[in-house]
């Protein structure tokens, strides 16, 4: 069994704390049970399940911690992890910047558990397959997509009688269609909470528009040009951004919230006003666990507010060093208006849009310049329409520069990023976005 109730998990965790005989203990128990079903060339090609439950128990005697693991929950495995980790922290050097155990919180749930995301089986993930693979068949195109769901627990608990218990749900699906010579590429992404408000056969049709449409693209000059970034295409830039909003990294001048001089950007101008982005874990649209790191309890919080910097994260050291409260974020909540990428295009009267954005790498650290490459649908827009398909390019952009440059702001969507995770994000045209060379790749 992968997943715990809440009564079961404080009773392991219960065991472990009462079995230490170091200074401090805090200890880490989660499981999970992920399901996947992958089809490529219109044909199923691996589905299964994954189970796993983890017990991570921290010692320390002063500012010597020790760690160890387990994934056995009998009273001899759980004495025999203790000591390991006893063991461990007697071996090992003094941390300089040790944090003893937090002190019992305070932890509001979030509604990160879907019973519908839970119920998905087997059956659930074959249709989703065959669906997706029919709607290609039935346009002579060719089907290549994953689906990911899973339901988990996390529970938390140290020897200051701080105790925590979360469960969750995710479901992410990805579907790539392709024309049968490969000229032609659409993609289509979904991020939900809940797996009722999926219907794979509704929702490929995305990426079967695109996949048709992108057939036979044409070349443009590389230059800078007025952009419609759909979510997805954002999520990659942005959340590659958020992950400079540590007030360390600023503070010791390695970021673009460095301020010259020391210090970081707290309260400074550096995206446009119209650019409005806070965290909350108990957001409905993109809810996260009532706790972050050490297990210290979230809150909602303002980060940028009219395009000032209004609250970076830091650790537990870091907030102690500067005389700061500790800040985790959780989730990236950026605000936007009430239009569909479609009204947003029907506005533009010259313009690209862009799909999503791949393979993006850091240059300039300093500045957030990324480079990258679109994929799976790229477009010109004239006069408010889709004129025709264009080759991919190679972009050089920062999201900075990109979030000051912002002509109009859609309607949110919930989107993940591999760097922040969940987020919301709106699709966004942008002036003078740079690119720098084509692709031959679809």
């Amino acid at each position: 069994m992968s997943i715990f109730t809440e009564a079961q998990a404080k009773a392991i965790l219960d065991k472990v704390i009462a079995l230490s005989k170091a200074d401090e203990i805090t200890a880490y128990l989660s499981g999970s049970a992920a399901g996947n079903i992958r089809f490529a060339l219109n044909n199923v090609s691996t589905s299964g399940v994954v189970e796993n439950t983890q017990l991570a128990v921290q010692v320390a005697f002063g500012k010597r911690v020790g760690t160890a693991t387990i994934n056995e929950f009998d009273d001899a495995s759980l004495e025999r992890v203790v000591r390991r980790a006893e063991d461990l922290a007697r071996l090992a050097p003094e941390n300089p910047e040790f944090m003893p155990a937090i002190k019992a919180q305070k932890y509001t749930p979030s509604p990160t558990f879907s019973e519908s995301t839970a119920a998905i089986d087997p059956e659930f993930r074959a249709k989703v397959a065959a669906d997706s693979i029919a709607a290609c068949k039935a346009e002579n195109l060719v089907a290549a997509g994953f689906l990911e769901d899973g339901q988990g627990f996390s529970a938390i608990a140290n020897s200051n009688r701080n105790f925590g218990y979360q469960k969750e749900t995710s479901f992410t699906y990805t579907c790539t269609v392709r024309t049968e010579d490969g000229r032609g590429s659409g993609w289509v992404i979904r991020d939900l909470k809940d797996a009722s408000d999926f219907d794979a056969s509704r929702d490929v049709r995305t990426a079967v528009r695109k996949g048709s449409a992108s057939a036979g693209a044409k070349a443009l000059e590389p230059g800078k040009y007025t952009v419609i970034l759909e979510p997805a295409a954002a999520a990659g830039l942005i959340g590659f951004m958020m992950g400079f909003f540590d007030a360390r990294s600023a503070d010791e001048g390695r970021s673009f919230l460095s301020k010259k001089g020391g210090g970081n950007k707290i309260g400074e101008q550096v995206f446009g006003p119209q650019v409005n982005i806070h965290s909350d874990p108990w957001d409905t649209a993109a809810p996260v666990a009532p706790w972050g790191n050490d297990g210290l309890a979230r809150t909602r919080l303002p980060i940028v507010d009219k395009g000032r910097i209004a609250n970076l994260e830091y650790s537990r050291y870091w907030a102690q060093k500067q005389g700061k409260d500790a800040v985790d974020f959780g989730n990236i909540l950026m605000a936007g208006g009430i239009k569909s990428t479609a009204e947003l295009i029907e506005g533009t009267e010259k313009g690209i849009l862009v799909t999503r954005t791949w393979y993006i790498r850091l240059v300039d650290p300093q500045t957030v310049l990324l480079t990258g490459l679109t994929r799976d649908g790229t477009f010109y827009i004239e006069n408010g329409k889709i004129k025709y398909p264009i080759k991919n390019f190679r972009f050089n952009e920062s999201p900075v520069i990109m979030l000051n440059n912002i002509d109009e702001l859609g309607k949110p969507v919930r989107v993940s990023s591999d760097e922040v995770g969940t987020m919301v994000l709106p699709p966004m045209r942008l002036r003078d976005f740079t690119f720098t060379s084509l692709s031959d790749a679809v």
